[in-house]
């Protein structure tokens, strides 16, 4: 497979950013824009093309998160894609910076680079299904 016939960002997965009191934070979208948040924030559901179910996460952590490291940013995006594996591999050979190792879970593959600003981008292979 050449870099070029490779699938790459298909939908953003979640947005993720650091605040003082993510209880607070979540309390105020909630009472004032009707999120209905749980404790890790809102799980947006909805349908890709084929009508399969997807879902997008928004997520308030912690100001003194390490999560997001080594990026100093306040926010980090989660990008869903199709083929994790291979997408970190045609990355690598391009120049893009890997962090760390891909981690797999029962709801998908999680990788992570960074952009030539540092912002750390998580990269998700999402298993949907997993939390229907």
């Amino acid at each position: 497979m050449s870099n070029k016939d490779i699938k790459r960002v298909t939908g953003l997965g979640g947005f993720f950013f650091k605040c003082d009191d993510p209880n607070a934070t979540k309390d105020w979208y909630k009472n004032h824009l009707g999120i209905p948040v749980d404790q890790y924030g809102w799980t947006f559901w909805w349908k890709d093309k084929a009508g399969n179910d997807c879902s997008t996460q928004w997520s308030p952590f912690p100001a003194e998160t390490k999560y997001f490291e080594p990026s100093q940013k306040q926010f980090m995006m989660n990008f869903r894609v199709d083929n994790l594996e291979a997408l970190l591999e045609v990355l690598k050979e391009e120049g893009v910076t890997v962090v760390g190792e891909m981690e797999s879970y029962e709801y998908g593959k999680f990788g992570w680079i960074l952009d030539p600003e540092g912002n750390k981008i998580e990269l998700w292979e999402p298993v949907d299904k997993a939390f229907l």
